[in-house]
């Protein structure tokens, strides 16, 4: 007899008239928002403002988001294509299916061209916003949870995950992944709440680190070291779950990519501590360009309300006439 579990929710979404809200896309659209949050503190303590990363926001995201959902059809084709395949569900994101390494590479593509064209250091920017994108991804796996998917391995323990089979979240019928079917009462490994913890701890460590060490490590280097936090729970986690996934010699091919990237993520660091640029020369180089900015919107905003007041001026003059 199980004595504790975690117990899954028994539906993903609510239903407001004709209108469906799923909580996997409500989860996702509170980490984006926490990660802005986040990021834009660490940003403006760097001599940056707000706005300036909520612009680079409305480019990053979407793009992320495009990114994920490319990366999670590139590895899952048949999900799509073929003759089981339906194209059209490319575009339900909300039933899951988000790829992390697509996101970070069209994201981080997108914010490095914005930042290109307005002169921010995109270094400065990587290190600000690393701790915010564990944070966003804890928050992320929570629609997992409510979508019950991508769980790990029956197991005993006193945290295994119970699914719901009389629910209608997409694990409700999928419980061994395989086709077979698990005994009634049967516990997973709850590799979400591993996955929230481990990022959780991760985005603790790099703001501690970055406090403590702020001048010895070069700017660019707090987002390497999130790339080989990640990747390194990733590999672990990720060799727990046992929903369908494609395998390299007996291996899940995202264990592969988790592998690949903590090295690349690893040399980055170090071309990063030899050639890479102190943090306070970039966040001083931030605080001269935001400085610009704001002299630049207080002239234009002066040269608007000049062009008010002698339009006003003009209207006066017709009216005594």
């Amino acid at each position: 007899m199980t004595l504790a579990y975690i117990p899954s929710p028994g539906v993903s979404s609510i239903h407001l008239g004709p209108v469906t809200i799923r909580f996997y896309a409500l989860t996702m659209l509170l980490a984006i928002i926490v990660a802005a949050w986040i990021t834009a503190r660490r940003w403006k303590k760097e001599g940056g403002r707000s706005d300036q990363i909520l612009d680079i926001a409305i480019c990053a995201v979407p793009a992320g988001i495009i990114g994920a959902r490319l990366y999670h059809v590139v590895t899952t084709p048949e999900r799509y294509f073929g003759a089981n395949g339906n194209p059209a569900n490319i575009l339900r994101i909300w039933q899951g299916g988000l790829g992390i390494w697509g996101a970070v590479l069209l994201g981080a593509l997108a914010a490095w061209a914005w930042c290109r064209h307005k002169n921010y250091p995109t270094a400065l920017l990587a290190d600000s916003v690393a701790p915010a994108l564990l944070v966003a991804q804890a928050i992320g796996r929570l629609g997992n949870w409510f979508n019950q998917e991508l769980y790990g391995a029956p197991t005993t323990l006193p945290w295994g995950l119970k699914i719901d089979a009389a629910g209608s979240a997409i694990g409700s019928s999928e419980q061994c992944y395989d086709g077979a079917t698990c005994p009634v009462g049967t516990l997973f490994h709850p590799t979400f709440l591993y996955e929230m913890i481990w990022n959780l701890i991760g985005a603790a460590l790099l703001v501690w680190v970055g406090h403590k060490a702020v001048k010895v490590l070069k700017a660019g280097s707090l987002f390497a070291l999130y790339v080989m936090w990640y990747t390194l729970g990733r590999t672990w986690i990720e060799s727990l779950r046992i929903d369908f996934a494609h395998e390299f010699l007996g291996v899940r091919v995202n264990v592969w990519v988790s592998v690949v990237v903590f090295i690349l993520a690893g040399i980055a660091l170090v071309i990063i501590a030899r050639t890479g640029k102190p943090t306070p020369l970039l966040s001083e180089k931030l605080r001269t360009i935001t400085e610009l900015e704001e002299r630049q919107e207080a002239q234009a905003e002066g040269r608007r309300d000049k062009g008010d007041g002698a339009k006003a001026k003009d209207a006066d003059i017709r009216d005594m006439n």
